[in-house]
């Protein structure tokens, strides 16, 4: 089967290829990919079976050699599509390469990448170091490109459940305990807001109050004029919010009634490789899970091409997508086979 035959199919199951990726990726069509994710080898920290990216001599060789695969993932990301690169560093002559930024540099300036974000993925807890003149490592980044600058993103997917508004006292209390009581206060003991602005300031108040209590919002902050700090710049020529302090005296931070959305720092313990018997570098679910549902339509196809253990090819299926994973490794392959599903599940290819 290849991939073709895959997307004609209604099953979800995962389709593995074994091969190297880039040879593999030259024969996929353009545009026919919803969202990348991927860890791939990282460079000088071990010998991986079957050879491949990552056993370089020199770190710009494993730089550009993955590059040539990043080339071939943009060709088949569709132009809403997403790619998510974990990648770690390595230390030469004592000193930190920095491979993961001078990646994410080429990408963006030979390659036109756009970069959305970067998340610092703190593992929590690291291996070992005896090193004495230095910090112990524990984190990674997670780079999140995209083709264009409209792509597809399911912001209400990946929010965190709100708490709810309750009524104390007959009065209207937010999530966060905000009942408007004090804010009142302020207003009515404000020697920076005009008679009118308080005025004003008062019945927007109650307005918001009334969105609290009706659920079109979760929560709320208030910025009065002389009692809070403007958000972000207190300048009216960088900040709009500084600008609505000056003109009106206040304005207002609404959440979201479906609750907040992550942060770009996510504190995910590394997956245990104690009971594995050759592939040491299985990223965790936890990773995948947030990139698969903000960036994957539910009718969309994930693609890995360093898939390793088949960790995200478990997090895909989990969510209903269908995913196509392509490692160099036939043991890798196996593996993956035998830590998520029946190996009845998978169908695999050699190429």
């Amino acid at each position: 089967m290849n991939f073709s035959g895959y997307m004609l199919q209604k099953s979800i199951r995962p389709f593995l290829i074994c091969g190297d990726s880039f040879d593999v990726l030259r024969k996929f069509p353009s545009n026919c990919i919803d969202m990348v994710i991927t860890s791939p080898p990282y460079w000088g920290k071990r010998e991986y079976d079957n050879g491949g990216i990552g056993l370089e001599e020199t770190s710009e060789s494993f730089i550009n050699n993955l590059l040539l695969v990043i080339y071939e993932i943009k060709r088949v990301l569709k132009q809403d599509g997403s790619f998510w690169l974990n990648i770690g560093d390595t230390y030469k002559n004592k000193s930190l390469v920095g491979i993961p930024w001078r990646i994410a540099l080429k990408m963006i300036d030979e390659q036109g990448w756009i970069l959305r974000n970067e998340i610092i993925w703190n593992k929590i807890k690291g291996g070992m170091d005896n090193s004495n003149d230095k910090l112990g490592n524990v984190h990674e980044p997670l780079f999140h490109f995209v083709k264009n600058s409209k792509y597809y993103y399911d912001t209400d997917a990946i929010r965190s459940k709100p708490q709810k508004t309750i009524i104390k006292n007959g009065a209207v209390v937010s999530a966060t305990g905000v009942s408007g009581v004090r804010y009142k206060r302020q207003i009515e003991l404000s020697t920076a807001l005009s008679s009118i602005e308080k005025q004003n300031a008062i019945k927007a108040l109650n307005d918001i109050l009334c969105e609290v209590k009706e659920g079109t919002i979760c929560d709320f902050r208030m910025i009065i004029r002389g009692q809070q700090r403007t958000t972000h710049s207190d300048s009216i020529k960088v900040s709009g919010r500084a600008k609505e302090l000056k003109e009106k005296g206040f304005y207002f931070l609404k959440y979201h009634p479906n609750g907040s959305k992550p942060r770009d720092v996510w504190d995910i313990l590394p997956e245990d490789s104690q009971n594995r018997c050759s592939h040491f570098a299985p990223f965790p679910e936890d990773l995948c899970k947030i990139p698969i549902l903000a960036t994957c339509p539910k009718d969309g196809i994930v693609l890995d091409p360093f898939v390793g253990t088949g960790t995200s090819l478990a997090v895909a299926y989990l969510f209903g997508r269908k995913s196509i994973g392509i490692d160099i490794s036939e043991d890798y392959i196996n593996n993956a086979y035998q830590r998520f599903y029946e190996p009845s599940l998978f169908e695999a290819v050699n190429v």
